[in-house]
């Protein structure tokens, strides 16, 4: 890449990384902290987790086609304000009927696939894959700090104060945004059901369904681990980030080399089958052992060293499948099922808590992560892509 280039990425994956941050603070406090408000129940903590996606699948495909049609950068600023103010409802809530409000408002800002194809615009079709490899890499770092930061700042400042942090990093996100130029793609087309089928291929449909899977398990899985965290005295919440910490940086180790080989040596199904496979095992050591600190450790890291290599390279495929004319919108449908996996891991992940036990959450988990090995096992995913 270029310098230009290089630029544009980095300031692509700030935007990202600060808006992500923000959102997964709350993934190991939110299950813990929630039950405090007011008419609080596991199903509601799991809406108010998952509501964030329902809202955001539902307006990823709009958005889309909007910077298709007006550009990229007015509908960031449009769909960062909406978020800014979903965070100030969750932040001054003491229901948690408001914070699942102010959460399906954060979800109102739906900016992923325009981020996204934003990028795609500005880095020449040779560097795009690189550029994607940096702003999923950049996410997974953002993830795995989100991890340590979140419940430090929440053992201080409770729950609220950690929505009022979100609220200050999305307008950090802003300021960078209005530092970009603005840029409009020059073909138009009309949004109907004929654009979608256009858009829609065999092998976008297996992305689609994969980050949908991927992030239903995330959701999931954040609703039980940071309470069996507590109900196994692992360590407390304040000292998460004796457990986080080690389980994120040996996983940061454990993608480098295979994103490495899916790039550099175009083996991407098959690294792409190994960290299903590798998330299937996670989930199944969750499920039959007896945590203890080694235990959860070991397993944490594996979940996360399959999570972040997912993230990492199911944009670089998706930039190679999408037409030029249409990228906002194929964006859109992957961001879409990507936040629809999100609501509903959430939502059926309280749900089974609610009924049954924190374990049974797993079981569901692993049945998803199961069908999903087999579909991309026979999907037309090309082995060296």
């Amino acid at each position: 890449m270029n310098s230009t280039e290089r630029l544009f990425a980095l300031k692509v994956s700030l935007i990202m990384s600060v808006r992500m941050l923000g959102l997964f603070m709350l993934f190991p406090v939110m299950s813990v902290y929630a039950g405090d408000y007011d008419r609080s129940t596991p199903f509601l903590i799991g809406m108010a987790i998952g509501i964030y996606g329902l809202t955001q699948a539902l307006l990823q495909i709009p958005f889309g086609y909007l910077s298709d049609r007006f550009g990229r950068k007015p509908i960031l600023i449009i769909g960062l304000l909406i978020f800014l103010i979903g965070s100030v409802v969750a932040a001054n809530a003491s229901n948690i009927i408001f914070v699942v409000i102010g959460r399906a408002l954060q979800g109102g800002g739906a900016i992923s696939a325009v981020l996204m194809a934003f990028l795609a615009d500005s880095i020449s079709e040779d560097n795009r894959a690189k550029a994607n490899a940096f702003v999923g890499f950049q996410i997974g770092v953002a993830f795995m700090l989100s991890l340590i930061i979140g419940p430090i700042i929440t053992s201080r400042i409770g729950l609220s104060g950690l929505f009022w942090v979100i609220g200050l990093l999305s307008i950090i996100a802003m300021l960078i945004v209005l530092s970009l130029e603005h840029s409009k793609p020059i073909n138009y087309y009309r949004l109907s059901f004929g654009a979608f089928r256009e858009t829609l291929s065999r092998e976008l449909i297996a992305l689609d369904f994969s980050v949908f899977s991927l992030h239903l398990i995330l959701a999931s899985g954040f609703i039980v681990m940071p309470l069996l965290i507590m109900e196994n005295q692992i360590v407390s919440m304040i000292d998460n980030w004796q457990l986080y910490l080690p389980a994120v940086l040996l996983s940061f180790i454990g993608m480098i080399p295979l994103i490495i080989i899916s790039e550099k040596f175009k083996k991407t199904k098959y690294i792409l089958l190994l960290s299903i496979f590798l998330l299937i095992i996670s989930q199944i050591i969750f499920y039959i052992s007896n945590l203890n600190f080694s235990i959860f450790l070991i397993t944490l890291t594996i979940f996360f060293v399959a999570f972040n290599t997912v993230e990492a390279i199911l944009p670089s495929l998706l930039s190679k499948t999408a037409s030029a004319s249409k990228r906002g919108l194929a964006m859109g449908i992957f961001s879409t099922s990507q936040f629809l996996g999100t609501f509903i891991g959430g939502a059926i992940g309280g749900l089974i808590y609610d009924i049954y036990d924190l374990n049974s959450v797993f079981l569901f988990t692993i049945f998803v992560a199961i069908i999903w090995w087999f579909m991309v096992l026979f999907s037309p995913l090309k082995t060296k892509t």
